[in-house]
């Protein structure tokens, strides 16, 4: 039997809903997330303290939990400079994706609905991909930011709370494999295509 995969928790975010303007419309969103030490209290719908806005979008109990690949904050880095909205020193902090956990050594293509994040003092089972909004655009200062995220398959994904307990920046996680019949990156293709459609 192969080990197995393991992770790192490289930093948890939590955001508060607030009113921003969006296309000269005032928006309610929780999409600023911002880092938080030491241990979180995770309970069954979400990271203590944390606000979503849109509960269709974000929130409840199959999308509790919202992870994000630290690996592809390059990509967006340059995508916004080819937007003309950062330079070489303007640096994307984590929770700029509106995720509430940043992680390490795990992309969408590593991980299948059902399979469980196994933290110290938790459990977070993968339910589904992100699907963006005109949200994104706007927290990522261009208009071309959803299209980027769902040409390049970067949406990240939705965790389910299996096991409540508490998560902290810096701590490791093993994957348990679930059934493997849907991956994430498929998921994803096949939400876009009914969208789409």
């Amino acid at each position: 039997m192969a080990d197995p995969q393991q992770g790192l928790l490289q930093s948890v975010q939590l955001g508060v809903a607030r009113k921003v303007q969006i296309s000269r419309r005032s928006i309610l969103t929780a999409i600023h997330k911002t880092p938080v030490a030491g241990p979180v209290p995770v309970q069954p719908l979400g990271l203590l303290g944390d606000e979503q806005a849109d509960l269709s979008v974000h929130g409840g109990l199959d999308k509790a939990v919202y992870a994000y690949p630290s690996e592809h904050y390059a990509f967006w880095q340059q995508a916004r400079r080819e937007a003309g909205v950062a330079d070489m020193d303007d640096a994307l902090p984590f929770g700029s994706m509106g995720e509430n956990l940043t992680l390490r050594g795990l992309l969408e293509t590593d991980v299948w609905v059902g399979d469980v994040l196994r933290f110290a003092h938790c459990a977070l089972r993968v339910v589904q991909p992100r699907e963006p909004c005109f949200k994104f655009n706007a927290a990522m200062g261009f208009n071309t930011a959803v299209k980027a995220m769902a040409l390049s398959g970067r949406c990240g994904f939705y965790l389910a709370v299996n096991e409540p307990g508490s998560v902290q920046a810096g701590e490791s996680f093993t994957v348990e494999p679930g059934p493997r019949q849907m991956g994430i990156p498929e998921l994803f293709k096949a939400k876009l295509f009914k969208h789409l459609r």
